[in-house]
């Protein structure tokens, strides 16, 4: 059992398991019944994303110094009571059933998905390796 980080919209893989969104905002033009049968997701779970105004810094970043500007506040973010129970639940939810989260990036080390892969990890989630 294990939790795959993923981009949404990509093919699922076998196993996968339910695939859940930390996006702030759904996908354009896919109708909401859809969402699902086009590898998008099945469950949305927007306070998992990163504020609006922290994603268009994170987005903006153009070296380092700013991505680990946005680092930092994401972490932040994630601590808040909110967001630090799903992440503990999610962690705990790995050790006895195998699904996925992602977000739309193309790039997982520019994403806010390497922040929550590694949260996950220091809570103690069986996540898979990156692909």
């Amino acid at each position: 059992m294990t939790i795959r980080i993923v981009r949404l919209g990509t093919p699922r893989t076998a196993g996968e398991g339910l695939r859940l969104g930390t996006v702030r905002r759904p996908p354009r033009g896919v109708p909401k019944a859809e969402f699902g049968k086009r590898d998008f997701y099945d469950t949305w779970l927007p306070n998992l994303a990163p504020s609006a105004d922290l994603m268009a810094q994170g987005q903006a970043a153009q070296d380092e110094k700013e991505w680990a500007a946005f680092r930092r506040k994401f972490h932040a973010e994630m601590k808040q009571p909110d967001a630090s129970h799903v992440l503990d639940l999610l962690a705990a939810l790995s050790h006895q059933s195998s699904f996925s989260l992602g977000c739309y990036c193309e790039d997982e080390s520019r994403c806010h998905r390497s922040v929550l892969r590694e949260l996950l990890t220091q809570r103690g989630a069986a996540i898979s390796d990156p692909e």
